[in-house]
């Protein structure tokens, strides 16, 4: 499973988000109605993706960062950013 690391400190979703005038609960309700199963992303994980202070987070699924962006009609690359590639997995 591929996890993906929020830019800027989810700041750049920050201002796409007032950009839009969306809250939290109201992206979420969006990335229900971009997802094909209807399911979407919670409120409190929208809330720890986009989110600053102690209850935020730094990364999080592909899916859910794809969803995320897909409902702020975004281009995915301009808030994520993949993790860079490890040693220890790296074939010698």
């Amino acid at each position: 499973m591929t996890d993906l690391i929020r830019k800027g400190e989810g700041q750049p979703l920050r201002d796409a988000m007032k950009r839009r005038g969306v809250t939290q609960a109201v992206l979420a309700a969006r990335t229900r109605a971009v997802d094909i199963c209807g399911r979407g992303v919670s409120v409190a994980t929208v809330s720890k993706v986009t989110g600053s202070g102690g209850t935020a987070v730094e990364k999080c699924r592909l899916r859910t960062a794809w969803l995320i962006a897909t409902a702020l009609d975004e281009p995915l690359q301009r808030h994520f950013d993949m993790p860079s590639v490890s040693t220890d997995t790296v074939e010698r």
